[in-house]
């Protein structure tokens, strides 16, 4: 096992490599930062002194080769609409915000879609099973941005029971995490309904009945943990489509993570903001892959790796 997790995070670097320079290229070609720092009447003079200053002048791949260096060492450069602060402390001071509201939206998710997958399979075409069915169906069509509005507009604004925007108390994030995470928990609640009837109908599960032991036993040890691979699979394969949804959900509720801090270094082409975001955003994935993987040899003991 160490070895493959060693052998995992040795792969982690030509990925993040190529996720650097295809960031670094689309940056670059979308605008010119320079133009959105001066004011419209700057001469031509200024523009070029800043460029300069800045190190936009030179070739791009001389840039990247220096931008690679810098990296190594945890340099993301200055940010250019945070004047005279380096690009990944701001980043690093607004993860905890994106990292604490995906988990949430994960929790979430699990404690709805769980049960509620269990409950579908086990009664099967019956009234719970229409009811969860409904659910997953009603919850992937509904945008984030428009559950949110609908979720502040009852909760905050009709009945006052929570806060409308901001990062506070744990109150701040119960409509967040439940706009983020409703979409994966009626994702998920499909996929443990599927699983899980796709388990009740081997042939271990029907001996282990035939021998007399307890349904509930029979559900819970056997069918349900053999249903949990693909359920944990879809799970950390859904920590990519957290990070991009909960950028919708930030600007929402106006909650002070990365997400929102990309959209305002888009707005204004602060390119090592950018460029820190999705770098360490890349590597949560990643990590979260990783731990998925990891995951699997506890699930099942017959899953092993060399």
């Amino acid at each position: 096992m160490t070895a493959y997790i060693l052998r995992r995070l040795l792969q982690m670097i030509p990925v993040i490599i190529g996720i650097t320079l295809i960031v670094f290229v689309l940056v670059r070609v979308s605008g010119d930062p320079v133009v959105l720092m001066l004011p419209e009447d700057a001469e031509q003079w200024q523009i070029d002194a800043l460029r300069e200053a800045l190190g936009l002048d030179r070739p791009l791949p001389t840039q990247y080769v220096m931008f690679l260096r810098d990296l190594l060492r945890g340099d993301f450069g200055t940010s250019l609409r945070y004047t005279n602060q380096d690009a990944l402390p701001i980043v690093l001071e607004r993860l905890p915000a994106t990292l604490q509201l995906t988990l949430a939206a994960l929790v979430v998710a699990v404690i709805i879609s769980f049960p509620l997958g269990i409950i579908a399979a086990v009664y099967r075409n019956r009234w719970p099973d229409v009811t969860a069915t409904s659910f997953a169906v009603l919850g992937q069509a509904m945008p984030n941005f428009w559950l949110g509005i609908m979720l502040i507009l009852l909760f905050s604004v009709t009945l006052g029971w929570l806060p409308v925007s901001g990062r506070g108390g744990l109150d701040s994030l119960v409509l967040p995490a439940i706009t983020l995470g409703t979409a994966l928990a009626a994702l998920l609640t499909r996929l443990m309904r599927s699983s899980l009837l796709e388990v009740l109908g081997q042939d271990y599960v029907r001996t282990a009945t035939a021998k007399g032991l307890q349904r509930r036993l029979v559900l819970l040890k056997h069918a349900v943990r053999n249903a949990l691979l693909a359920y944990v699979t879809v799970l950390g394969l859904q920590v990519a489509t957290l990070m991009a949804g909960a950028v919708v959900t930030e600007q929402v509720f106006a909650w002070p993570g990365i997400g929102l801090l990309a959209i305002q270094a888009i707005n204004s082409r602060d390119m090592p903001i950018i460029q820190g975001v999705v770098v360490v955003a890349a590597l949560i994935v990643m990590s979260a892959n990783l731990v998925v993987d990891v995951l699997y040899a506890l699930i099942d003991p017959r899953i092993s790796y060399t």
